[in-house]
């Protein structure tokens, strides 16, 4: 049992080449730092195409929480001049699919390998191009997904809303960082953190990747 996901990024033909170039190196470094945090044997990550990416995560439980890594780490990009307690609008961000299932070949590059999880990923991203959703989950079971896709769909409408401000805060708190060691990373006050943090919905999304990862972890990984 493994989690796959697929991802395209949103109108890539309007982006200018240098936001294109800024999302393909940010997208880089932060394959690096989430395999080097969770190890090459659990995550494998890989852009293709140039505007898309594929993961294969081997413990599913932890799949919510990293599409959410990347995806802050996108749409935190800005180029206009940092000014403190400033908040941009995001101008680069991803549809995600995250699918769950079995693996039955699996090569060095991810777009070869094949399995009940890379099809449920790659055919829900499909369905996603005609629908206002970037982040959506499959698995064998209509119940988990049902709950998840509702859930989901909430957390779309919450991070349509962020600014750069807000995905930055929410990219360190993904990473364990407390509120004072997110100020000291980005220059600002503990309570400017604290603002973002309830302007991003942090309590909430927090709860929910609480609720992913147990329903995943007792119904799917460990088959109970």
């Amino acid at each position: 049992m493994i989690a796959v996901l697929t991802a395209d990024l949103i109108d890539s033909s309007l982006y200018e080449e240098k936001v294109l170039l800024e999302v393909l190196n940010t997208l880089k470094q932060e394959f690096k730092s989430i395999t080097a945090e969770y190890n090459t044997n659990e995550v494998r990550l890989q852009i293709y195409r140039g505007d898309s990416f594929q993961g294969i995560i081997k413990n599913p439980e932890n799949a919510l929480e990293i599409a959410l890594q990347i995806k802050t780490a996108i749409n935190r990009i800005h180029f206009k001049e940092t000014v403190k307690n400033k908040a941009y609008s995001k101008i680069a961000d991803f549809k995600i699919a995250i699918g769950i299932g079995a693996q039955e070949i699996e090569r060095e590059a991810i777009s070869e390998s094949n399995g009940p999880a890379f099809q449920y990923s790659g055919r829900t991203l499909d369905e996603m191009k005609t629908e206002h959703r970037n982040t959506k989950l499959k698995t064998d079971s209509e119940e988990i997904n049902s709950e998840f896709n509702a859930s989901l769909f909430l957390l779309d409408t919450i991070t349509d809303k962020w600014s750069t401000a807000s995905a930055e805060v929410v990219y360190y708190l993904l990473k364990g960082l407390k509120e004072r060691e997110v100020a000291a990373a980005i220059n600002i006050s503990q309570s400017a953190v604290n603002q973002r943090k309830k302007a991003a919905g942090w309590e909430a999304i927090s709860v929910l990747l609480s609720r992913y990862r147990a329903v995943i972890a007792n119904n799917l990984v460990n088959g109970k």
